[in-house]
């Protein structure tokens, strides 16, 4: 898989699509079972274009607004456990995010990275926040 049009088709495939643009896709990924309550989280696909030649995907997905949280637990948190992705500030929220090249790209080398970022917020806003707003 080498170009956004594949990954696009995809994530349509694969995924509960939730918002769907021509450079940015949103899927709404599902945690819980029947004996939990069930949480979600939204993650946004964007094509980033790198140095105006180089197509690349990132994978965001917010999970705290950055006045409801102490930055510096957080860092040393995601510091501690988290294995993929940068902590960023998106505007007003805390945001998970992770980037990949489009080149060559593999489906697990996408799926996978996907899975850590989603759920690796979800847990932090579950863990700082208490609550399920993304």
């Amino acid at each position: 898989m080498a170009e956004w049009a594949d990954l696009v088709a995809f994530v349509r495939h694969e995924y509960r699509v939730v918002k769907d643009e021509p450079d940015e896709i949103r899927i709404r990924l599902s945690y819980g079972d029947d004996d939990y309550e069930e949480r979600a989280q939204t993650v946004v696909i964007a094509r980033e274009v790198f140095d105006r030649r180089e197509d690349w995907v990132q994978i965001a997905t917010p999970f705290a607004r950055v006045d409801q949280v102490d930055l510096t637990t957080v860092l040393t948190e995601i510091g501690n456990t988290i294995v993929v992705g940068g902590l960023v500030v998106m505007g007003e929220h805390l945001v998970l995010r992770h980037s990949l090249p489009l080149v060559n790209l593999d489906i697990n080398e996408f799926t996978d990275p996907l899975e850590l970022v989603a759920g690796s917020a979800e847990l932090l806003e579950q863990q700082f926040t208490g609550r399920d707003d993304y």
